[in-house]
């Protein structure tokens, strides 16, 4: 199952800079680990803002949402699904 994902971070702004410096650092491991396996194949950022577009691929709804509340910035983030259909016009279909 195909997912648009956007996420929008808000990390306090009187946030400890060692704690977000860490924070951030265990962010991008755990997302990479989810891009290398296939999980998140399509990351992109949203140019001049803290957020991105991402397609996720993955078996269910839970998965996914297991994935996304596993992100560190989790507690951070405004986030926004949008389940993915096959478009009968796709020439690739």
């Amino acid at each position: 199952m195909l997912f648009h994902v956007r996420m929008d971070v808000h990390l306090p702004p009187d946030m400890d800079p060692d704690t977000r410096t860490h924070l951030v650092a265990r962010e991008k491991a755990y997302s990479q680990q989810l891009q290398r396996s296939g999980k998140w194949p399509h990351i992109w950022r949203i140019v001049g803002e803290y957020s991105n577009f991402s397609i996720f691929d993955v078996e269910s709804n839970d998965e996914l949402h297991n994935l996304i509340s596993g992100l560190p910035l989790f507690p951070y983030m405004d986030i926004h699904v949008t389940p993915l259909a096959r478009h009968p016009s796709d020439v690739k279909d």
